[in-house]
């Protein structure tokens, strides 16, 4: 009997079973295999980020209902100062609104298996029904652990499992149903220095009285309050007389770190069982040092910088050129979708809504599906392989430097595709406040939709070359050279400002090296595109629609005069002309026609003129509507991919006196405004989602907005005084 794996926080009849472990021990694979669902697996710390319910597939007993089991985010310790982290104490203790389980199954890698070992201490020590699952066997089949052993040291079961090919999962499932029965809670003896001890029991006597049990379990909650509460951390439903009783404690331990005091003593507790949990002990070692070899290329400051920027170069290589036949196939298939509403619908609103705002709009969209397939697919090969838990240690040592660690330049490295799902990556980092200040910066990397901004505005304005120096190339690596050390500097400030708090260190598990699961890796390729289309595209849909509208009302007569052909022959140069120049008239007093010109006083001082402004307009749905919104503007038509004719007339474009109306200084001015503006309204959908605020796509909006206006200005006025015109 299974079900769908779903998110669910409702207290269910049933038995329920919470399946808990460090991050990357393979908890979702055993979750999977004991449901029989299918939920997300991978090979980086923090893939699990929402709490999956399913039924366990097995024989019933009892009252007939087979129990449930509930896969939460993985941890490395209980001490928890995120909310992620209070989830899965929540979840395990039936703390902060959390029904308490029946059950807890601790799920461990064999091949790290003291380190994983602190977590179920901590779990025996706060009393709860345990049972061990020993997993990834397979990984140290020249030393494996003694299950017997394990069961021995804690006092609890103990089944040798692997969640890859499901060895040991149905003696699993009987070691469920059997400690379901017999509720097996485990004993454990820590030798904690005495002062910590008396500061344990100080705050033991703050505890909730509804949290309140046996001594042993008091203590223990004790010691989670007193490595959890402090001044930095964002936990949510503390009492106030336990915060303040914590924050006592650590203001009178003065010259004492009672994290490593707690750490440091139940870590001499692990190691002094460490000979009796294995059978090999020089295998065991041998192995360590082949992987450690390994890491001393991969993690090496300059040879492992240099092997990244390699395999980077390679994926966006693969990025662009790949993507493209998938790109033109949709193109072409919106524009045969258009060409078909057209010819079977009559003329008028709706026929112009539907091809036009609707797919036009969805070809907005779903363009970038391939990109971000290819994207994921690239990413998840290289989770799944090890290598991105490599990565972010390796950043580590210069994101440290603007307050955030290694895990936040994997988002900033999405965004060089697409800002939406470099977002939704930042679901693998453990803050709030993390998450937050790398989705604030995360757009000003330089995604692919600038990019037919950036081929327009440099193809038109600046020559091929200067001498021997390849202007329009260098101009290009040099815009995304900009990007990135502008997305640095803003992560600084506001990661001293608007988000403020104290850097966590990184903590971070470097798995072992395996080759990735290929299936599993598409399938949640497929899963992420489909998030992909669910959460940004309604919204895009929507302000496309709306822009069109502002865009193509008020209608002029169909008897204006657009132009005196009289003594013209009839052809259909003429008639395309004419089609043109309706196009152009009908935009100029259209509303965003007037928007543009009640814009333009506003950006006069940045080169712009009410033209520009109307592309700008355009591009707030999408960057790259700028190109075909500045083809209406000038009575282009349909544009060809490089658009060559708009390129062309920007370039002839004269001012009243006769000169350029548009010249490489105004040029650069627009190209660092829409290197630094938020102009794509699917981030800022997709910010709102993930922050379930519109505060923060607002502030988003605003401060990129005033520092790409601010740094434009100060290109075109520098400029003009420094004698460029």
């Amino acid at each position: 009997m299974t079900s769908q794996a779903s998110v669910s926080t409702t207290v269910s009849p049933r038995p329920t079973v919470v399946i808990v472990g460090n991050p990357n021990v393979g908890k979702t694979s055993l979750f999977n295999r004991l449901t029989g669902q299918s939920a997300r697996v991978g090979n980086y710390p923090g893939i699990t980020v929402e709490r999956l319910v399913g039924t366990l597939s097995s024989p019933v007993r009892g009252n007939g209902l087979a129990p449930e089991v509930v896969d939460i985010p993985g941890t490395y310790s209980l001490a928890a100062r995120s909310p992620e982290e209070q989830i899965a104490i929540g979840a395990i203790l039936g703390l902060f609104a959390h029904a308490k389980p029946d059950l807890v199954v601790f799920v461990v890698d064999a091949g790290q298996l003291v380190r994983n070992l602190y977590l179920a201490l901590q779990l025996v020590e706060l009393q709860v029904p345990l049972v061990i699952a020993l997993n990834m066997v397979d990984e140290v089949t020249d030393d494996p652990p003694n299950a017997a052993s394990v069961s021995e040291l804690f006092r609890v079961p103990c089944i040798a499992t692997n969640g890859r090919t499901g060895a040991g999962a149905q003696e699993l499932k009987g070691a469920i149903l059997d400690a379901l029965d017999a509720r097996p809670t485990g004993r454990a003896e820590v030798a904690y220095p005495p002062e910590l001890k008396k500061d344990r029991d100080r705050v033991a006597d703050a505890l909730p009285k509804a949290w309140r049990s046996s001594v042993e379990r008091d203590r223990a909650l004790a010691l989670w309050a007193l490595s959890s509460v402090d001044e930095d951390d964002e936990l949510s439903d503390i009492d106030p007389t336990l915060r303040q009783r914590c924050l006592d404690v650590r203001n009178d331990a003065v010259g004492r770190d009672l994290d490593q005091e707690i750490i440091v003593s139940r870590y001499a507790f692990l190691d002094a069982h460490e000979r009796t949990l294995y059978q090999n002990p020089i295998a065991r070692a041998q192995k360590e040092r082949a992987s450690e070899r390994v890491d001393r290329f991969l993690l090496h400051p300059f040879f492992g910088f240099a092997f990244f920027i390699l395999a980077m170069l390679l994926v966006f290589q693969a990025l662009f050129s790949w993507s493209e036949p998938a790109i033109s196939l949709i193109e072409q298939m919106v524009v045969l979708a258009q060409e078909l509403a057209g010819k079977w619908l009559p003329e008028g609103f709706f026929r112009a809504l539907l091809t036009e705002g609707v797919l036009g709009g969805v070809g907005n969209v779903i363009v970038f599906i391939p990109q971000i397939a290819l994207l994921f697919l690239f990413i998840g090969l290289l989770e799944d392989s090890g290598y991105m838990a490599r990565v972010a240690y390796l950043m580590d040592r210069i994101m440290k430097a603007l307050g955030l660690h290694g895990r936040a330049f994997v988002p900033m490295l999405s965004g060089f595709a697409c800002a939406v799902p470099a977002i939704l990556a930042t679901r693998t980092m453990e803050r709030k406040r993390d998450r937050l200040l790398t989705m604030l910066v995360v757009p000003l990397m330089t995604c692919s939709a600038r990019l037919p901004v950036y081929t327009l505005i440099v193809g038109a304005l600046f020559p091929k070359t200067f001498g021997w120096f390849p202007v329009q190339a260098g101009l290009m690596v040099a815009l995304y050279v900009f990007a990135l050390v502008m997305t640095l500097f803003c992560a600084w400030v506001l990661g001293r400002t608007v988000v403020r708090g104290r850097r966590i260190p990184l903590i971070l598990e470097l798995p072992p090296y395996r080759l990735p699961q290929l299936p599993i890796v598409l399938k949640m390729v497929g899963q992420r595109s489909l998030s992909f289309l669910r959460e940004a595209g309604g919204v895009i849909l929507v302000c496309t629609i709306a822009l069109w509208i502002l865009l193509s009302f008020p209608r002029i007569p169909s008897t204006a005069n657009v132009t005196n052909t009289a003594n013209i022959a009839d052809s259909a140069e003429t008639l395309h002309a004419q089609e043109n120049e309706r196009a152009h008239l009908q935009l100029e007093q259209s509303y965003g026609g007037r928007l543009g010109k009640f814009l333009e006083p506003a950006i006069q001082p940045l080169g712009f003129d009410w033209k520009i402004g109307v592309g700008l307009i355009g591009a707030f749905a999408a960057r790259e509507v700028f190109v075909s919104t500045l083809g209406l503007v000038y009575g282009i038509g349909d544009l060809d991919d490089e658009a060559l004719p708009l390129r062309e007339r920007i370039r002839n474009e004269r001012n009243p006196s006769g000169g350029p109306r548009y010249t490489p200084l105004m040029g650069l001015s627009l190209l660092v405004f829409f290197a630094l503006a938020c102009q794509c309204m699917s981030t800022l959908a997709v910010v709102q989602r993930e922050t379930q605020s519109w505060r923060w796509p607002a502030f988003m909006l605003a401060y990129m907005t005033a520092l790409a206006y601010v740094a434009s200005l100060l290109v075109y006025q520098g400029g003009r005084w420094i004698g460029f015109t």
